[in-house]
């Protein structure tokens, strides 16, 4: 009989989180393990990682569903409709089944990425702080060898962050260095469209989120500008319908939108985001959302199956001091997965004295 129970974990960060909505110094996701009486050692295991602040889910009532769901796997397995207004719970049914029906390995799309024969080249994001603090981070990524870098801006002074990505840019021209920019909805309309003036001038890829999500009429005009290439991110998050997805992509045409699959619903619906765009030549990447490595494996054996060459927005595991064990590994830009790196056969170590 398949069976399923979930158990909170929190991870601390490395450094802070800086981003225009706050410091994160912890973040907690869920982890929910269906598994069946009959092959009781077969776990699959998914991650519910809602973003406070950011995701559409009720985290006052999260729980309580999360106990639901447990308590009626099957019918949640079988309508994920049902989860609608809980994308990140709607993830985490959705990888935690595809992982068993795969063997509970964490192998959840074989290929060659999963056998450790191919890559995924990812951006190096720098996280917000003070100036110094981020000269610190651009020069460690550099170092490493990433030839795309993505700055949150909307924080500190713009100037200051002007004047960083003035020298990146003085240093590296657009075929040696990729920038991208997330305001994460920092900038009011008026100050978006000299904001985005000045960022033209130096190459800038695209910028992420300019104003807030939901002002369709103003987001609309500021592509239509084409002062510079701007990427949906938030403004995805709650739209279900896809109908209504498919009026937000043509009344704003975007010239790209970025799928996080824990806020956006999931595989399943990431991708009808992304034939949806492609339908209307809008461009896309997948960007993880401060998942664990749980999550991250997933996303990623999930990403390198859609074969797109733009570099992708994918967590790397480093940031948090106490994420779980992964195959996943870095050499440069260039995401890997080590396949014959041993995982945990148990883990106890998760589910501790919290299972419910």
């Amino acid at each position: 009989m398949l069976s399923a129970t979930y158990s909170p974990y929190t991870l601390y960060f490395r450094e802070p989180g800086g981003t225009s909505r706050g410091i994160m110094t912890t973040r907690t996701v869920w982890y929910l393990f269906i598994t069946d009486s009959d092959q009781p050692n077969r776990i699959g295991i998914g991650e519910c990682a809602p973003l406070p602040g950011l995701s559409c889910d009720d985290l006052s009532e999260y729980e309580p569903v999360l106990k639901n769901v447990c308590n009626n796997i099957r019918i949640y397995i079988e309508n994920p409709e049902l989860l609608t207004d809980f994308p990140s719970i709607r993830f985490g049914v959705e990888m935690a089944w595809v992982d068993y029906q795969n063997g509970g390995i964490r192998n959840l799309f074989p290929s060659e990425f999963t056998e450790g024969n191919a890559a995924i080249r990812i951006n190096g994001l720098i996280w917000m702080g003070s100036q110094k603090e981020m000269i610190r981070r651009i020069s460690h990524k550099l170092e490493a060898g990433f030839t795309c870098l993505k700055m949150k801006i909307g924080a500190i002074d713009f100037e200051k962050e002007y004047s960083l990505l003035q020298n990146l840019r003085s240093s590296f021209s657009v075929k040696e260095l990729e920038l991208r920019v997330d305001a994460n909805g920092a900038f009011g309309f008026e100050d978006a469209i000299n904001k985005l003036e000045k960022l033209a001038s130096l190459d800038i890829h695209s910028i992420e989120q300019p104003i807030k999500a939901g002002k369709w009429d103003e987001m609309s005009a500021l592509c239509a500008r084409n002062l510079l290439p701007i990427a949906l991110d938030e403004e995805l998050i709650g739209i279900h319908d896809t109908q209504e997805r498919q009026q937000l992509l043509d009344y704003i045409s975007p010239q790209y939108i970025i799928l996080k699959p824990s806020l956006t619903g999931g595989f399943k619906s990431s991708s009808e985001w992304i034939r949806l765009a492609e339908e209307r030549g809008i461009a896309w990447w997948i960007t993880s959302a401060l998942e664990s490595n749980i999550g991250l494996n997933a996303i990623a054996q999930w990403s390198y199956l859609r074969h797109n060459l733009l570099p992708q927005g994918l967590g790397t595991g480093q940031v948090f001091m106490n994420n779980i064990p992964s195959r996943l590994r870095l050499a440069g830009e260039l995401l890997y997965l080590n396949p014959n790196m041993p995982l945990p056969k148990d883990y106890g170590f998760i589910i501790h004295n919290n299972q419910k």
